[in-house]
């Protein structure tokens, strides 16, 4: 079984992001980068399905310019054996990015597809989604476990209400949610393997798509600074304050 794995390159969880001071876009000079989180874990699942007899071969592909590379390589020494580039310039919303998914499935023919439920920056929770449905393929998304039985597999989704657990014919699109595995970490040795396995790049166009924008990005600012909180001497002066500051309670 032919796995592929979407991953993005995103701002490291542990940067504080900051804004541009003409509000255009997020400063990201001299700013660490990373895979998306998600991803990453979809990248585990990928390879534990490997490690465990069940997949063959795992691909990494990502969408971007060619720094991307850097965060497929980590795909790659993860355990990844091979990754695809999809060579765009600047930032390229979800619709577009599904698109170009699609056609490197129609290329590579996985049985399955893993992508992170969202990334950290866009937060957006749409290309997984968007590519089931321009795939004509089911979809498992929030996935807390993935289990292959055959030619199905089953995805414990997490829901309002709790746990939903869904049967899926292969081939399926699957979006990973933080429970479903903690992700291990590179070792070097595989880290200088990674640099040696083989990575294909593909522009849109080899891939039938054309990159257009439907959105616009209008302006980027911090959220407002949440205010000190303050004491109170007594429950009376807490409902006080609920009351006729807050205006929470009547």
């Amino acid at each position: 079984m032919k796995v592929l794995v979407a991953v993005k390159r995103v701002v490291d969880y542990n940067v504080k992001v900051r804004a541009k001071a003409d509000g255009s876009d997020v400063d990201l000079n001299n700013v660490k980068m990373a895979i998306n989180p998600f991803c990453e874990i979809a990248v585990e699942e990928a390879v534990r399905l490997k490690e465990a007899g069940t997949a063959t071969e795992v691909i990494a592909v990502s969408v971007g310019d060619k720094s991307c590379q850097e965060q497929i390589r980590t795909a790659l020494a993860l355990g990844a054996d091979r990754g695809i580039q999809v060579e765009t310039e600047g930032g390229v919303e979800p619709l577009v990015v599904a698109k170009l998914l699609k056609g490197v499935v129609e290329k590579e023919q996985p049985q399955l597809i893993i992508l992170g439920k969202q990334s950290i920056d866009g937060d957006n929770n749409q290309t997984g989604q968007m590519l089931g449905a321009l795939a004509g393929m089911p979809q498992g998304t929030f996935a807390s476990e993935v289990v292959i039985d055959g030619d199905k597999v089953n995805v414990t989704r997490e829901v309002d209400g709790g746990l939903q657990t869904v049967a899926l014919s292969l081939p399926a699109v699957v979006t990973t949610d933080l429970r479903l595995n903690e992700p291990r970490y590179a070792s070097l040795p595989n880290i200088m393997k990674a640099k040696k396995k083989p990575l294909d790049v593909f522009s849109p166009a080899d891939l039938g798509v054309e990159v257009t924008s439907h959105l616009t990005q209008v302006s980027v600012e911090p959220p407002a600074e949440r205010q000190a909180g303050i004491k109170v001497e007594d429950v009376d002066q807490l409902l006080d304050k609920l009351k006729n500051e807050a205006k929470v309670i009547g």
